[in-house]
């Protein structure tokens, strides 16, 4: 090894559609790659299918993979441009690893709860806004509720 060696994870989200030999073949060649221009390929911890926030490319689920591996930054460069390019790679993010951490999935939450409508505005003023604006808004109130039909009745 010529360069400085850096210790990095690479996190691939990957289609859930692709079949199983692809993603391997993708994994082995990032595997590959990395052995290829003298890094060590530490770790490959498939964190399984898990539902995304928001749809990528009209899907709603993506296939995990942390990939852990010791490389020059030239070699991480270049897994990261082939990735890119790869059918099947949704997407991936590349950092560089801190030393005694351990990467853990993260935990599946539950379906969070619909929400609540918010309660409706009472008239009178609460403590957070002035009394000035909520009698201004009481008198627009009123204003608007003696409209043109109500010009008949007699006003105190």
């Amino acid at each position: 090894m010529f360069g400085s060696v850096t210790d990095y994870e690479i996190l691939l989200m990957l289609d859930p559609e692709l079949p199983e030999e692809r993603q391997t073949e993708i994994l082995t060649r990032a595997r590959e790659a990395i052995e290829r221009d003298g890094g060590k390929f530490e770790a490959d911890e498939p964190w399984g299918r898990r539902r995304l926030e928001y749809e990528i490319d009209h899907k709603k689920e993506g296939v995990y993979h942390l990939l852990t591996f010791a490389a020059e930054p030239a070699t991480l460069e270049e897994i990261s441009r082939v990735l890119k390019i790869t059918d099947g790679v949704m997407r991936h993010l590349a950092v560089r690893r801190v030393v005694g951490s351990t990467a853990r999935p993260p935990e599946p939450t539950p379906e969070e709860p619909v929400a609540v409508a918010a309660p409706t505005r009472s008239p009178e003023p609460t403590p957070e806004e002035p009394v000035a604006v909520a009698a201004v808004e009481r008198q627009d109130a009123e204003t608007e509720s003696s409209a043109p039909e109500s010009a008949g009745e007699e006003t105190e």
